[in-house]
């Protein structure tokens, strides 16, 4: 037999049992944040799932992760799921607006009084999430596979000066992301707000095109927005949502048991970036390694009362004249959410 023949057959069994080995499904999930499951919640949660899918199907299914934004902007990854592009996303609050504005109804500042009651309602379990899930599925065409907050409340970053009141907020240029509530939020309290995609955040706060941002600390710290900004203002003034999506058609193209599986495994996924944005708030990754080159600055309770005196009319206003009748219910339904979970903390 030739060198040639022989190498020919070893190269036709080897294709052989790669197709015998091959994934009969295939999961692409997509998100902005890092891979790495101790620095975002979302790499924790695609983790898990990608895990716990692929051991629990014998390797019939495979997910394939594509982290840091390498599908597109957050909004186009969501567009290329609804088109069966992509099966999975997980999803800020900023990207999905544009396909669901009423995710704006979050947005109300200091609505949520503590984390404890922020995840007891931003889930998919709660009678406010099941309602809020039910409506975004039927109006985007989209199956919600998990309802997660953004990593922890929101805190203030500026190259400026530290923001700890309203008045320091005055002229100071605040990236937000492209929602009409956040850019309503910056503009009641002063300042001005100039909203851009995540990609190019990092460069405006380095070039000036912006003195400063709101987001989590586990975000603020795997952006490593502390090379380029001087000051963190612990406010606490708002925590929004993630949402992770999958495509109808797809999903519904599953087997009853593939279905659960996928569906079990989203669970436990957010339940474990739920609890994984706790740990990195707290850990080295997340307010200890800011402090280490940020001036940190917590926001007294007197002065966090100033701010939402000077914020939520104004949001409340927006939202009320932006979404209507259904709008408004939806923000008294999530309020009224809050205040019933505030009895057990």
């Amino acid at each position: 037999m030739s060198f040639m023949k022989s190498a020919s057959m070893a190269l036709a069994g080897l294709v052989m049992a790669a197709q015998a080995n091959a994934a009969d499904i295939t999961i692409r999930l997509a998100h902005l944040n890092p891979e790495d499951p101790f620095a975002s919640h979302s790499g924790a949660m695609s983790s898990v799932f990608k895990s716990l899918v692929e051991s629990n199907s014998n390797g019939r299914i495979e997910v394939q992760l594509f982290p840091n934004g390498q599908l597109g902007k957050d909004n186009e990854v969501i567009d290329q799921v609804r088109a069966g592009l992509v099966e999975s996303a997980i999803s800020s609050s900023g990207g999905m607006a544009q396909h669901y504005p009423l995710v704006g109804v979050f947005d109300i500042p200091f609505a949520f009084p503590n984390i404890g009651v922020a995840s007891e309602v931003i889930t998919k379990e709660s009678s406010f999430g099941e309602a809020f899930v039910s409506d975004l599925e039927a109006e985007t065409d989209l199956k919600v596979l998990g309802l997660i907050d953004s990593g922890g409340f929101f805190a203030f970053t500026s190259s400026k000066a530290p923001i700890t009141s309203v008045a320091d907020m005055e002229e100071q240029r605040i990236r937000t992301m492209t929602l009409p509530t956040h850019e309503a939020i910056i503009t009641s309290l002063g300042g001005q707000p100039t909203p851009l995609p995540w990609a190019e955040v990092y460069t405006a706060l380095q070039t000036g095109v912006a003195d400063g941002q709101m987001n989590p600390v586990p975000i603020i710290a795997f952006a490593k927005f502390d090379e380029v900004q001087k000051y963190l203002s612990i406010t606490n003034h708002l925590i929004t949502p993630y949402i992770w999506t999958m495509s109808p058609a797809f999903y519904d193209g599953l087997s009853a048991e593939d279905q659960y599986l996928v569906s079990w495994a989203a669970s436990v996924a957010t339940d474990t970036g739920r609890a994984m944005s706790r740990v990195i708030e707290a850990s080295d990754k997340g307010l200890p390694a800011l402090a280490e080159g940020m001036e940190v600055n917590v926001v007294t309770p007197e002065e966090q009362a100033k701010f939402a005196a000077a914020a939520q009319p104004a949001v409340r206003a927006l939202i009320e004249a932006q979404y209507g009748e259904k709008g408004t219910a939806m923000l008294e339904a999530m309020l009224t959410s809050i205040d019933e979970e505030k009895t057990g903390f």
